[in-house]
């Protein structure tokens, strides 16, 4: 079942009542979030050090068999601080932080934010020409990194800045190897220095930026988003008090990567705002994953959409619900497997949200309802979207309109003094995202880019991107519908939907990727025709298919569809070769060079 269209006033009453004995915790984030101002002197590194004050002994960061107290995670972060003050990191400048999940992460991440200065948390995947644009783009003062990713950034490591040649900090992993000539042991340095408390920290604002996040480059290279101290707190005390409503006593499990603004916004600002614990796996595994969240006694972990499908097409284990997890914090988990996913684990919350990296506002699932991105109290439309333009509509007068409750259309938000854009480090990408004079003369809104369904009492729910959703036969399709169409049929492990050109043809025809969960050989393609053709309307049904053994996604799960629209359905670029669905045919087969050929000169009806 797709996402509900609206949202009723009796879903909203009936979860207020449910959710009254967590109201002071509510009201708690409620009061955070109105005393959070763009001009006040509070940040990420100022909260921690009351938090290592008020409780120095409680656990603050689980890692394997290792623990860190508040007390030695703000000392840490302090010796490291120091170190990089020594070395002339001041407020403003970035600090590249490259490695895997582990407490050093955080702590360098904590470190640089003392001194307002901006993590800016490199992707660990990255190579050659995409790392050293992301290098680039924002212009560290010097580089922390891993043992694990030295044989990454080896592959720029002779076309880096000059400066950067004597500014390589090595953090070594386990001890394993010894440290490489040109790099500098940032942990010997470090351990050098006092544990006090910097001076710098009571000095940050909340306006100044604190990471810079980059995007996933799913559509070409990657954009350094900016992320302040100020919409930091605003996560905290929006999603992690006042939505997930989390206690000290709550344990939050992380594997997604501390790069991800999930895991490094949303889950360390909820964990912090509660005086909680944050328990992080070095990588997400499917097998390890329950493991590791009840040997970490967690009660709530982040996620992806991708990562809960992972999670559900693992075989049912008979300590399926064997854990302590509540809630859940995430954006993309799917409506078709939202309540399989709930019934099986027994989650009590799933807490979607929506917001992008840079997003000016977040909207989350605060009443605890199913299948919705959740609510927002701040200025956004959600208006009238031209699929075939690839822009939102005008009217005659040249202003835009919005849509009606369930109906499907572009999200924006307003973007003023209270609700500030800010972007990404490259001021013409920044630009590019802003709308003008779009309801008066004048005013200024964000794209979000998103295409979502206006579910009324300010909620919505996701439905496409812009660039993913075409037109085929005089229809817009919804590339998200079909996949998850796609992924109920037995057999079918992940499912990629694309528009492709194919010549003489108005719009897009629809075009799947295939991952098979067996033998491709078995693969019954008549049972999966008229799955679809009962499931679809005509157009929505995917004129081809091609199978992969997996797909290509970003570190984050998200999948490339940049190569996937190139090569189409196109035999010499296709490995594995490709199925079709001609008019009225009954089954999918394989597209031979005669069929292409005609495809071509358009003889063929699709």
């Amino acid at each position: 079942m797709l996402a509900p269209r609206e949202v009723t006033l009796g879903n909203i009453l009936r979860q207020l009542i449910a959710q009254t004995p967590k109201l002071p915790t509510t009201l708690k984030g409620l009061t955070a979030l109105i005393r959070t101002k763009p001009q006040r002197q509070r940040s990420i590194g100022l909260l921690l050090e009351e938090l290592a004050a008020q409780q120095p002994e409680h656990i603050a960061v689980r890692y394997e068999s290792i623990t860190y107290s508040y007390g030695e995670l703000n000392q840490r972060a302090n010796q490291l601080a120091h170190y990089l003050s020594s070395q002339q990191v001041r407020s403003g400048d970035a600090v590249g932080i490259m490695l895997e999940n582990r407490p050093e992460t955080l702590i360098a991440v904590l470190a640089t934010v003392k001194l307002g200065a901006i993590a800016a948390m490199m992707n660990t995947s990255q190579r050659g020409e995409v790392l050293l644009h992301s290098i680039n783009l924002v212009t560290p003062k010097l580089m922390i990194c891993g043992e694990e990713v030295l044989e990454h950034m080896s592959t720029v490591e002779s076309q880096l800045p000059v400066h950067l040649a004597t500014q390589l900090y090595y953090w070594r992993d386990h001890g394993h190897a010894d440290k490489p000539a040109h790099y500098q042991d940032i942990e010997t340095l470090m351990m050098q220095q006092p544990d006090n408390n910097p001076a710098t920290t009571r000095q940050v604002k909340m306006h100044q930026p604190c990471y810079y996040i980059f995007t996933s480059g799913t559509t070409g290279l990657p954009k350094a988003s900016v992320m302040s101290h100020y919409r930091w707190h605003k996560s905290m005390a929006g999603m992690g008090l006042a939505s997930m409503k989390l206690t000290k006593h709550d344990t939050l499990f992380v594997s997604l990567p501390l790069y991800h603004n999930n895991a490094l916004t949303v889950s360390l600002a909820a964990v912090l705002g509660a005086g909680g614990c944050i328990a992080i796996a070095r990588k997400f595994s499917v097998r390890r994953f329950w493991d590791d969240a009840r040997r970490h006694q967690a009660t709530a972990f982040c996620y992806i959409g991708e990562l809960c499908r992972y999670l559900l097409n693992h075989p049912p284990q008979d300590n399926d619900r064997d854990h302590n997890i509540r809630v859940i914090v995430g954006n993309g988990l799917r409506p078709d497997i939202w309540m399989a996913f709930k019934q099986r684990f027994g989650i009590d919350h799933i807490n979607e949200f929506y917001g992008a990296s840079e997003c000016n506002l977040v909207f989350t699932n605060a009443f605890n309802l199913d299948k919705t991105a959740g609510v927002c109290p701040l200025p956004y439309r959600v208006v009238a979207f031209d699929i075939d333009a690839d822009a939102p509509k005008r009217g005659d007068d040249g202003y835009m309109s919005r849509v009606d409750r369930g109906e499907t259309g572009l999200l924006i938000t307003a973007v003023n003094d209270k609700q500030p854009f800010e972007g990404y480090t490259d001021a013409k990408a920044t630009e590019k995202k802003l709308l003008r004079d779009v309801f008066q003369p004048g005013d200024c809104w964000f794209n979000t880019g998103d295409l979502v369904i206006d579910q009324g009492f300010r909620h919505i729910a996701f439905a496409d991107r812009t660039g993913d959703t075409f037109r085929w036969k005089g229809e817009n399709v919804a590339t998200t519908e079909v996949e998850s169409i796609l992924m109920e049929f037995p057999g079918v492990e992940h499912a990629v939907v694309y528009g492709v050109e194919v010549p003489h043809c108005d719009g897009r025809a629809g075009m799947a990727s295939l991952t098979l969960k067996g033998d491709d050989s078995a693969f019954n393609w008549g049972s999966l025709t008229r799955h679809l053709k009962e499931k679809l309307p005509a157009y929505a049904i995917p004129v081809f298919i091609r199978l992969r053994p997996q797909e290509q996604v970003t570190g984050t799960f998200k999948y490339r569809k940049v190569e996937l629209k190139e090569e189409a359905y196109h035999l010499d670029k296709v490995d594995g070769g490709v199925h079709w669905l001609a008019a009225k045919a009954d089954s999918y087969r394989p597209l031979t060079s005669s069929d292409e050929q005609q495809l071509e000169q358009g003889s063929v009806a699709l």
